[in-house]
């Protein structure tokens, strides 16, 4: 027991030593870890088995085994030798790096059955379940992950380390691609909805130019910001989601604005301007009201100002109206008004505002050829099997008593179909 509580402390007080690394240990699963040494160390069995508890069931709400865990961690860490840009690096920071690795390293090989060996142990408690690390070890890991679970000493990893830092990121933007700006703080989309671009029929034009001014994004090319303007339910929402399964892997990310927080805009672009990732804003159902001052925020970001624009950030926004700002026949100039003299400056500006966008997509309404289509499409992902005149009859009948042809009122069809068939049609055979 002695040279076991030696060998916890030797470890408690190594990661407790960490110079650069400091922050791999900073969320709940690692402070419920130093919480549980540290009472192992005293021998406080109702605190071990208190912090046990929390470190595992951490792990089992992330999903995620405790070595992965750890290299996630290294991965995304944020701190001064992963946020570096040059080359030319303090030794002093190389080498308190390099024992950080190794102190890392050496916790990484402490694994979860250990940990539950020593808690049984000195809290005699029965029947303690060990955290699986091989169940849940990620199946699609990164070269570099890949290299760590085998690598023989870490601190050789420093180059390659930099290297992936520099074209990965660091913090949230290395792990998540979606994202939502609300109350003044960007928050991750853990599971984003993810449509497939495919699924999108009839619209195939304004879909293709939408991915090529994508792709221009991923190469570093000048790309525009572009306005997907049409009817309702016509899938431009959808088709814009849907560049998050085409190139998430290329470190594409999505960060969803809502209008009354576009005032935000240039606050949520500039940190932008220097990650590696390439991002798209995203601004669904874009129309502004009299007097709305938000849309000046946007103009900013679609026109730059003294600072030039990011090369890395884009928009595209969403919207019913051709005309982003509302416009009134009280708005228009008469000879008897006499509170501005180029009235017809401001109408103008208002009605022009769209033109900021680089690149318009039109989404005309779906014809009837077009909606059916969309039918059988859906219908065939769904695995429905109805004879075709069945199909369109029932398509054609719930377009007109509800929201008439578009690909949300296919979308909507196919899933009360699906459902309705499955649980009730099969008692009528």
């Amino acid at each position: 027991m002695n040279t076991q509580v030696t060998s916890i402390q030797a470890l408690h007080q190594n990661l407790l030593s960490l110079l650069v690394y400091r922050e791999v240990l900073g969320d709940r699963v690692g402070q419920a870890f130093l919480e549980l040494l540290q009472s192992l160390i005293r021998a406080d069995s109702a605190i071990a088995l208190q912090a046990y508890g929390s470190w595992f069931s951490a792990l089992a709400e992330r999903g995620q085994g405790w070595q992965d865990y750890l290299l996630d961690r290294l991965l995304t860490a944020e701190n001064s030798f992963s946020q570096q840009k040059s080359d030319d690096l303090p030794s002093a920071l190389i080498d308190a790096v390099k024992r950080d690795l190794q102190i890392l390293q050496s916790l990484y090989k402490c694994r979860s059955e250990q940990v539950c060996e020593w808690v049984s142990q000195q809290t005699s408690a029965e029947n303690l379940t060990a955290w699986s690390d091989e169940l849940l070890q990620e199946k699609t890991a990164t070269p570099l992950k890949a290299k760590l679970r085998t690598m023989q000493d870490w601190a050789d990893a420093v180059d390659e380390l930099s290297v992936y830092y520099r074209e990965f990121g660091t913090g949230i933007f290395a792990k998540y691609q979606a994202f939502r700006w609300q109350r003044g703080q960007l928050a991750a989309i853990a599971h984003p909805d993810l449509q497939q671009a495919s699924d999108l029929i009839g619209y195939e034009t304004q879909r293709e130019m939408l991915l090529k001014n994508t792709e221009f994004l991923l190469s570093g090319k000048s790309a525009l910001h572009i306005l997907l303007y049409g009817s309702r339910g016509s899938g431009k929402s959808s088709l814009v989601k849907s560049l998050l399964r085409q190139y998430g892997d290329r470190q594409l990310r999505l960060i969803e604005v809502g209008k009354s927080e576009l005032k935000d805009l240039p606050a949520i672009v500039e940190p932008l301007r220097n990650l590696p990732q390439k991002f798209i804003i995203f601004v669904d159902d874009l129309s502004f009201e009299e007097d709305d001052d938000a849309y000046k925020a946007l103009k900013v970001v679609l026109e730059g100002n003294l600072t030039a624009r990011p090369q890395n950030v884009v928009v595209y926004a969403t919207s019913n109206r051709r005309h982003l700002v509302r416009e009134f026949f009280d708005d228009r100039p008469r000879p008897k008004d006499a509170d501005e003299v180029h009235h017809w400056d401001t109408v103008q500006e208002k009605l022009s505002f769209s033109d900021r966008f680089g690149l318009t997509l039109t989404f005309e309404p779906a014809d009837q050829a077009t909606y059916l289509k969309m039918i059988h499409h859906l219908a065939q992902q769904a695995g429905i099997t109805l004879e075709s005149e069945d199909l369109d009859y029932r398509a054609l009948q719930w377009a007109t008593r509800h929201n008439g042809r578009s690909g949300r009122t296919a979308r909507q069809f196919i899933d009360f179909l699906t459902a309705d068939l499955a649980l009730f049609e099969p008692f009528h055979s």
